[in-house]
């Protein structure tokens, strides 16, 4: 029988991280006919279909994961090689980061910082809503997705959820809204806040709080990404209820101060990935240095919608 054929396995995965025919014909200069051929000729000599069809979109199989793995590894030795010959340095190895849009760029940052810098290593960031990076994940086209909600429980693929930190939850705002001695009863009752979105843990977390203390609120803003809270606090809109990293920056510079914690609300920080057969060695290092022990298990999870 013949060999593998190492363009076939490139075009393999065009087709894999485009999740399209047409999509990767026109990136390989390629017309969606041949490219289909060179598809099928691929899955003649594995012995296995390497796609399935839903709606437009290809979606790989079990064989077409574990096919792509294996071309993942492949073209890295490939560039690994041609690099050495041709005197150009070493390869970098590539971390493919999916972070949730609304989450705190300064956690993002510290997670990714030890990679960073590096001539070794090239950081791909995207981010997006969880539905989107999850799917990337299960697909190999992430290697990690960084959220502050893990997937929820079922889903016949298996997640592997870090907890990689638990940051405390702050009552922060510029100093005119801070000034005097108050509680935080009568903070909350007396000033304008900027509170997370009724659908967020975080926030329901707070709701309770707040009939504990039996009070009414002031809502200036109701908001779903940590980076617009930070700048609403900047503008002197409310009192944001954040976790203090998120606006790091502004309490060291005394722009905004940090009036006291919220008892009982913290914030968590995940790290998301799934089981492979070739991991990824640098996130297993970013893992280490982020505190992450074998004490994390795996958490099965649907896919959200939308």
């Amino acid at each position: 029988m013949p060999d593998l054929n190492y363009h076939h396995l490139r075009y393999f995965r065009a087709v894999a991280h485009e999740g399209n025919l047409t999509r990767a014909a026109g990136r390989l200069n390629l017309a969606p006919s041949a490219l289909s051929a060179q598809i099928r000729a691929l899955e003649d000599r594995l012995g296995h279909a390497l796609f399935e069809r839903r709606g437009r979109q290809l979606v790989l199989t079990e064989a077409g994961r574990i096919a792509l793995a294996h071309a993942d590894v492949i073209s890295a030795a490939a560039e690994d090689l041609l690099a050495t010959l041709r005197d150009t340095g070493r390869a970098q190895t590539i971390l493919r980061v999916g972070s949730l849009a609304t989450l705190s760029r300064n956690f993002q940052l510290t997670f990714l910082r030890p990679a960073l810098g590096r001539p070794d290593v090239e950081v791909v960031l995207r981010s997006g809503g969880m539905a989107e990076l999850l799917r990337a994940l299960e697909t190999l086209d992430l290697d990690v997705v960084l959220t502050s909600e893990p997937p929820a429980t079922g889903s016949a693929r298996g997640f592997v959820v870090h907890r990689l930190a638990e940051e405390p939850i702050s009552l922060i705002g510029r100093p005119a809204l801070l000034a005097g001695r108050a509680t935080l009863a009568e903070r909350l009752a007396a000033a304008p806040l900027i509170l997370p979105t009724p659908e967020s843990g975080l926030r329901a977390g707070f709701e309770a709080l707040r009939e504990r203390l039996g009070i009414r609120l002031q809502i200036a803003a109701e908001v779903d990404d940590m980076a617009m809270m930070r700048l609403l606090a900047r503008e002197g809109v409310g009192l944001a209820v954040l976790p203090p990293i998120v606006v790091r920056d502004e309490l060291a510079s005394g722009e905004l101060l940090e009036a006291e914690r919220v008892p009982g609300l913290v914030q968590p920080f995940h790290a998301v990935t799934v089981p492979r057969r070739f991991p990824n060695p640098l996130l297993r290092e970013l893992l280490g240095v982020a505190g992450v022990g074998a004490a994390t298990q795996p958490r099965r999870g649907p896919l959200p919608s939308g």
